[in-house]
């Protein structure tokens, strides 16, 4: 048996949730952000809600802690001015800059794990934590998992929006066509 072979899964995961075209879950982290414009990542449904950019900024923000932890690190800490960012002024620029620091963390992350002789590790307490480096890994995809949900939603409210601001009748032109008829056949 591999010394590394939960580590490998763990790995593989990691890869899959980030950039795999055929994760099991659904688009990828990349793929669900590459089609966002930056006008799109800067947008917030209400005032109190987050836009994407601020989702992807929270995202990295836990990475970082994940890759500090597995460097050592047991004085980083996510505080809560950290861990969430609001934009006053958003461009296109801030918005390359926020993807390529996301794709640094999961450089960093990947090459943390692929460094490690073995998995042994896995079962010790975190430092600072109550769980294990093993629950804090999963934990970081589920995370991932989640908000890349949220962004998907967020891409589809943004375009309806978008689209009812043009024409008045954002049912008619999101779904393409004046409605349903007889005709059609819910399959």
């Amino acid at each position: 048996m591999d010394k590394k072979e939960e580590l490998l899964r763990i790995i593989d995961q990691f890869n899959m949730t980030y950039e795999s075209e055929e994760a099991w879950h659904g688009n990828s982290v990349v793929s669900t952000l590459s089609d966002v414009s930056w006008e799109m990542a800067a947008e917030k449904l209400t005032p109190n809600t987050h836009s994407i950019a601020e989702i992807v900024y929270h995202m990295t923000t836990w990475r970082i802690f994940v890759v500090k932890r597995l460097q050592g690190d047991a004085v980083y800490e996510v505080t809560r001015a950290r861990d969430w960012k609001s934009f006053g002024q958003f461009d296109e620029f801030e918005w390359e800059a926020l993807q390529m620091e996301l794709s640094l963390s999961q450089e960093e992350l990947i090459a943390e794990l692929e460094n490690r002789e073995d998995d042994e590790f896995l079962d010790e307490i975190v430092p600072t934590r109550q769980y294990d480096y093993y629950t804090m890994l999963h934990g970081i995809l589920q995370h991932d998992l989640y908000h890349v949900g949220q962004i998907a939603l967020l891409k589809n409210a943004i375009a309806y929006k978008g689209i009812s601001k043009k024409s008045g009748t954002a049912e008619e032109d999101y779904f393409g066509g004046g409605g349903y008829d007889d005709n059609y056949d819910d399959y």
